[in-house]
């Protein structure tokens, strides 16, 4: 894992190690679904992350698959099926960074997204800032799900792709005795 440094201001603000706080941080997806013509907006509500450049990965983030919900119970069960997530067999959804560059007041963050067995690259810019002493970052990025192996689409009418956010509170992690 490497990690470049092009701004101190950035690199001091986010040194040290901190945990995402779930209560206060949202991951959600949407895609387009009947050729276009309508959104699918969803949610996971289950998450846990962590951010310490120190580390590897520097960047990780694990995400409950069956924590998925989009507002509709009988879809929310299709999307957890093998058609999609595959829940009962890959129960999380995992990013973990194997670069970052600290730019300005953005993270470039290269890394690799894991669902439903597969494992794809990503490559993401994270916008953070202090508030209060804790971090609030926020990423998206748009990922070919049928990569993921996500290739449901009776006559074509799902979108090969997802757009994904993520909005993070962070707090510093406690000191650990040794």
């Amino acid at each position: 894992m490497s990690v470049t440094n092009a701004n101190h201001r950035l690199l001091t603000m986010v040194s040290g190690s901190w945990q995402l706080d779930p209560e206060r941080s949202s991951v959600e997806f949407r895609t387009r679904a009947l050729w276009g013509l309508a959104t699918v907006k969803g949610r996971f509500t289950s998450c846990h992350g962590q951010l310490d450049l120190s580390a590897s990965p520097a960047v990780e983030l694990t995400i409950d698959s069956a924590s998925l919900d989009t507002g509709n119970g009988r879809r929310d069960k299709h999307l957890r099926s093998a058609d999609f997530f595959d829940a009962e067999n890959h129960p999380w959804v995992r990013f973990g960074s194997d670069s970052v560059q600290v730019r300005d007041d953005t993270l470039k963050v290269s890394g690799r997204l894991s669902a439903g067995g597969r494992s794809i690259p990503v490559e993401l810019d994270a916008k953070a800032r202090e508030v209060d002493g804790e971090l609030e970052i926020e990423a998206g990025v748009t990922v070919q799900q049928r990569e993921l192996g996500m290739t449901y689409s009776p006559l074509g009418t799902i979108s090969p792709r997802s757009a994904l956010s993520v909005r993070a509170h962070l707090t510093r992690a406690a000191a650990t005795a040794a």
